[in-house]
């Protein structure tokens, strides 16, 4: 958690280690989720910190685009941040993005 005084348990900070065999071996991405009143029925908004290029991700802000990440896009009320983070670390080794040059290690949006 974010605030340990926000009594609601909205605001959280993720940590991906990048998988193996990709453009991400080795580095540390750090993100934040947000979840609004309506969670867990709606998903929470995930942000990237540090600054990564991926296809599902606005490179300008970090924000996780849900119309182009499967999870958030078809969310069901059973999933987790866990499940996102899991899916995040699958779509950093997909063909599409395992490639993709990344910004220097160490920057952030």
């Amino acid at each position: 958690m974010d605030d340990g005084d926000d009594i609601y348990m909205r605001s959280w900070t993720g940590t991906i280690i990048g998988p193996h065999n990709s453009v991400h071996e080795g580095r540390i991405y750090q993100l934040k989720l947000f979840c609004d009143k309506d969670y867990p029925e709606k998903p929470p908004t995930v942000r990237f910190h540090s600054r990564v290029n991926m296809t599902c991700v606005n490179h300008e802000t970090g924000v996780v685009e849900p119309k182009k990440f499967g999870i958030l896009a078809n969310w069901q009320r059973e999933y987790t941040m866990e499940d996102i983070l899991t899916q995040l670390k699958k779509e950093m080794a997909a063909p599409h993005n395992r490639k993709l040059v990344q910004p220097p290690e160490g920057t952030y949006f």
